[in-house]
């Protein structure tokens, strides 16, 4: 199979590769901004394009050579979508219609795999949602990446496109961008550095390991239906300050938590209901705390990786200050 991944030398997009270069020919076109990294894939056989997914001309290019597409590409982070929501519009947006028309004009047969993210639904106090539930997304970051779902859908329906939707919950594992909670969290308390938790740290998420992840989405590129939504849970809910508390249990370290200001439209939980996705077959394999414990494993051991990543955002965090 002639694969493109798009954003794959992000933290997701790395691992999803990692997992598939015994079996496809993989392209990866990544712009190399900030949640990149080209060691997240060092010495391993696939070729790098350098570019934007909102260059048609790049797109259409590279689409007319593949068999399908799994689009990772997307800013991430939700703090820095408050701060600065223009290039989620750009990147998330913009960038998935990009892919759909170079799509609908060269290669119509291709197959898209858009990886969503469980935020569009917005929050929920009990029970889960389901992929018919409306969406609600609360942050710029998701309000971006429901719109994309949104051109997916009406590409699907109107051009006949061959596309799939995917919507996950918290990823954790190697190779995140450390200004996520768990990586920071671990780098920051291997450092002795306070470990800042919004509000009473009572915000709940469900965590999968991210190779999870990964295997679903190669389930889902192997076995989904063209134009169904898949969501994909680990069935592991924690609050933030229960995630933080077994990272300093595993590390051996005294209590650096410190309460700071919730940022703005924080939701209280998230959570998914992923049967659709298991009645095909599908099952995470790791359970939190074996997959928190290799995480943190890595990164004690790979500090190669992560100390050219440290910047202010880290050491000194202030992530949602507005830049007007």
């Amino acid at each position: 199979m002639r694969l493109l991944v798009t954003g794959g030398l992000g933290f997701i997009g790395a691992n999803f590769v990692r997992s598939v270069l015994d079996d496809a020919e993989v392209t990866v076109v990544d712009a190399l901004k900030y949640g990149s990294n080209e060691s997240n894939l060092k010495g391993l056989d696939y070729c790098l394009v350098k570019g934007d997914i909102c260059d048609y001309a790049l797109m259409a290019q590279l689409v007319k050579d593949t068999d399908a597409i799994v689009n990772f590409a997307a800013e991430t982070h939700v703090d820095r979508s408050i701060a600065s929501p223009l290039s989620f519009v750009e990147s998330n947006v913009i960038g998935v219609f990009t892919i759909l028309e170079a799509m609908r004009k060269v290669n119509p047969e291709t197959r898209l795999i858009h990886v969503g993210t469980d935020e569009v639904y917005g929050d929920i106090e009990t029970g889960s949602f389901s992929e018919t539930d409306t969406l609600t997304p609360s942050s710029p970051y998701s309000a971006s990446k429901a719109a994309a779902d949104m051109f997916v859908l009406a590409y699907a329906r109107t051009y006949g496109l061959d596309t799939v939707i995917t919507r996950c919950t918290n990823n954790y594992g190697p190779y995140q961008f450390p200004e996520k909670l768990v990586p920071k969290s671990i780098i920051r308390a291997a450092m002795n550095l306070k470990l800042p938790i919004y509000g009473a740290g009572e915000n709940v998420r469900d965590w999968i390991f991210v190779t999870d992840h990964g295997a679903a989405i190669r389930f889902v590129l192997e076995k989904g239906e063209r134009g169904e939504i898949y969501n994909i849970a680990g069935g592991e809910e924690r609050t933030n300050f229960e995630v933080v508390t077994e990272i300093l249990s595993l590390l051996d370290k005294p209590n650096l938590i410190e309460f700071v200001e919730d940022r703005p439209g924080h939701d209280l939980r998230y959570s998914l209901d992923s049967s659709k996705l298991q009645k095909l077959g599908w099952r995470p394999r790791h359970n939190f705390k074996a997959g928190l414990r290799e995480t943190v494993a890595w990164y004690v051991e790979n500090e190669w990786w992560w100390a050219p990543l440290i910047d202010d955002r880290v050491l000194h965090p202030t992530p949602w200050k507005l830049e007007w």
